[in-house]
């Protein structure tokens, strides 16, 4: 039988406050390295063409007040 339980090594703060997640945020980082240098090269304007949005997001944003009046 597979043992299912998981244990945190550190409690959760559901309340959380600043100080614990600013803890997290140390806790997470050497988990993620950032590359030395992004390398991104300009693309041409012929290349960019408009953005297609499905109809359903377009309605959505349009109920929306700050977006869609």
């Amino acid at each position: 039988m597979t043992n299912l339980k998981v244990h945190a090594p550190v409690p959760a703060d559901l309340d959380g406050d600043l100080a614990s997640l600013r803890g997290d945020g140390a806790r997470m980082a050497p988990h993620w390295a950032a590359p030395e240098q992004i390398a991104s090269l300009p693309v041409s304007p012929s290349l960019i063409h408009g953005v297609r949005v499905p109809a359903k997001s377009a309605r959505l944003l349009e109920a929306m007040p700050d977006y869609g009046n």
